[in-house]
């Protein structure tokens, strides 16, 4: 019998199963189907799949809506979504199982698994632990707009970045969610290995775990049998939004599965790390994982729900109790979907929701009206409690854009024209972005991300998205403002961005390279020669045929990038430009401008 035929015949009893399952009554959710299926128009939402387990039993399992609304296609239990950040007790898992190999400590530093792995100051590069990076308390804020607009296939230079990302407290001080130090956990688990974090989850856990047909990319999602498309609540209808490539990323957030597989994972966690018998985790680090290693914040149970108490962090996943019941959890949230993992140890209850909607509350009203059923217990109206929630966080988002309008100085422009603020702005702990001008117009491009600056006040711009129809959409806000600032020389030299990481004070500082011109190599031997510079002879002349040079005695040879009109850069020196001047039509001298003044050196004759 081939391979093949064996993965079908597989295939096909896993689905009869699940289908099988999904029909067994219980008597705590009579009624529930039409109960979820209301939320399809209350929250404007495209599709949704749910699955109960208890024990080793799924009780409850099913699709609603459209996994493609323009097709008219339904979701199924089998239906593909990707689950974001539900990944994470994943990747963390994968420490668990080569800590029980004695293939690591939790107490070690990573950098003994990743040298390049280097943090902003010494305190943290010194006091960093495997741990810490599991549980979210290294100090560093989330510096999300790092991997999500300037995003990059390679790990190693997503790595290299974390140096240069400025923590907002000391380790251990304050609990902050980071995606990169589960990054960071994918790759210490490829280096010990030497298998890719993609090759790990298949053959550690997807297989034993028989979750055929869960995947770890985009390109696997899209060739699947059942495919979910991701949707966002768009001017109040719903609009298809674009995959997000997670890339570099994958480990803190790029499993797509559907609720019957993640059933299976599911009950791993409730049997304490084993499938049907067979021990898949270590149990003694399933322990730890659901267990409180990291306060998120400390605060007393709200009057509205006195029952639902702390809130602490695990190794990938959150613990609370829910109306006295311990329970553990961790949600998902990438471009177009949204999602919901938990379970309750002690009642030996499972719940998965998986929503094809961006940024959704659904996940969270599902698993929590189930949860209420089956651990009968008094039931609380969710939908209608996040739905206030969500309309009172609208008004704030707009009150304070109102109180934002009402700094704006009317009148102001810019200090500079407006080809002035063109060139490649870049941050190490970030990437490189370029402005660009089209018609009197500033725009920036981020990535795959392209953003009209509207003008502010003064030197400050607001962004707008402009869309793949060449549409810009004034009504949806980016949380990022541009400050330019203009260097010792007068021109533009940073690009200061505030609401990249919003825990920090100060905005980010991206550097500007002016944007350069094409040259021939004809052209650049007008400038080539010896210039008489305070007694010294500045040598200019061309390498490789097509670029310009200049050497000071005593200093580093520079490459010089050209500007137009006889003006360069010199690479990598902010402010620093060299001006060449004519008598005719032959160059006769040049000026170095620099912060500290102009020098002018006179070309020595031939």
């Amino acid at each position: 019998m081939n391979k093949l035929f064996i993965l079908l015949l597989l295939i096909s009893s896993v689905v009869a199963t699940a289908q099988k399952k999904s029909t067994a009554p219980d008597t705590r959710l009579a009624g529930i189907d039409a109960k979820l299926q209301s939320l399809l128009t209350d929250w404007k939402v495209a599709g949704f799949a749910v699955a109960v387990v208890e024990k080793n039993k799924v009780v409850y399992s099913k699709g609603f809506g459209y996994r493609d609304v323009e097709n008219k296609k339904a979701v199924t239990p089998n239906t593909l979504f990707a689950i974001g950040s539900c990944s994470k007790a994943f990747t963390s898992s994968l420490l668990g199982m080569l800590r029980q190999e004695k293939n690591l400590s939790f107490d070690e530093k990573p950098s003994l698994y990743i040298p390049d792995l280097k943090f902003f100051n010494d305190d943290m590069n010194a006091d960093i632990t495997i741990k810490d990076l599991m549980c979210h308390r290294t100090g560093l804020p989330r510096h999300d707009f790092s991997w999500y607009l300037f995003s990059s296939p390679s790990r190693d230079s997503l790595i290299k970045r974390i140096q240069f990302q400025e923590p907002s407290f000391g380790v251990r001080k304050q609990w902050q969610y980071n995606n990169f130090m589960f990054l960071a956990q994918g790759v210490i688990s490829e280096k010990i290995t030497g298998n890719s974090w993609e090759k790990n989850i298949e053959n550690k856990i997807f297989l034993p775990l028989r979750m055929i047909t869960s995947n770890t990319s985009i390109q696997e999602l899209e060739k699947s049998a059942e495919p979910s498309l991701g949707y966002e609540v768009k001017k109040e209808a719903i609009s298809k939004m674009n995959y997000y490539h997670i890339s570099g990323m994958a480990p803190a957030g790029s499993i797509n599965s559907n609720v019957n597989e993640m059933t299976n994972w599911l009950k791993t966690w409730i049997y304490g790390g084993k499938f049907e018998g067979k021990e898949i985790i270590p149990a003694s680090y399933v322990s730890e994982a659901m267990s409180s290693q990291m306060v998120i914040n400390a605060a007393l149970p709200s009057k509205e729900h006195p029952d639902v108490q702390f809130a602490n962090y695990g190794y990938g996943w959150f613990m609370t109790s829910y109306k006295g019941h311990y329970r553990v959890e961790h949600g998902g949230n990438i471009d177009g979907f949204s999602a919901s993992t938990s379970f309750f140890p002690s009642d030996s209850l499972g719940i998965v929701v998986l929503v094809n909607q961006n940024g959704s509350s659904v996940p969270a009203i599902v698993r929590n009206m189930i949860a209420d059923r089956m651990l009968r217990v008094s039931p609380t109206d969710w939908s209608k409690e996040l739905k206030d929630a969500a309309d009172k966080r609208k008004k704030q988002e707009a009150d304070a854009t109102g109180k934002q309008r009402a700094t704006q100085k009317i009148g102001t422009k810019p200090s500079h024209v407006i080809e002035e603020y063109e060139g490649a702005y870049s941050h190490s702990g970030y990437g490189t972005f370029m402005l660009t001008t089209k018609n009197d117009s500033l725009f920036a491009s981020l990535g795959k991300n392209y953003w009209w600056l509207r003008h502010f006040h003064f030197d400050q711009f607001e962004p707008f998205e402009v869309t793949k129809k060449h549409k810009i959409d004034t009504a949806d806000k980016i949380p990022v403002r541009f400050s330019f600032v203009t260097g010792l020389i007068g021109e533009i030299e940073t690009a200061q961005l505030s609401g990249l990481e919003p825990s920090l004070s100060k905005p980010l500082n991206f550097s500007r390279q002016a944007k350069t011109k094409e040259i021939t190599a004809t052209e650049l031997k007008k400038y080539m020669g010896e210039y008489e510079l305070g007694g010294l002879a500045a040598k200019v002349y061309i390498k490789n045929d097509k670029t310009l040079f200049l050497f000071v005695p005593g200093q580093p040879e520079y490459e010089l990038q050209y500007l137009g009109s006889d003006k360069f850069s010199i690479k990598n020196l902010n402010g620093y430009k060299v001006v060449f001047e004519k008598e005719g039509s032959a160059v006769s001298s040049c000026s170095f401008i620099q912060p500290n003044g102009t020098f002018k050196a006179k070309r020595k004759k031939d």
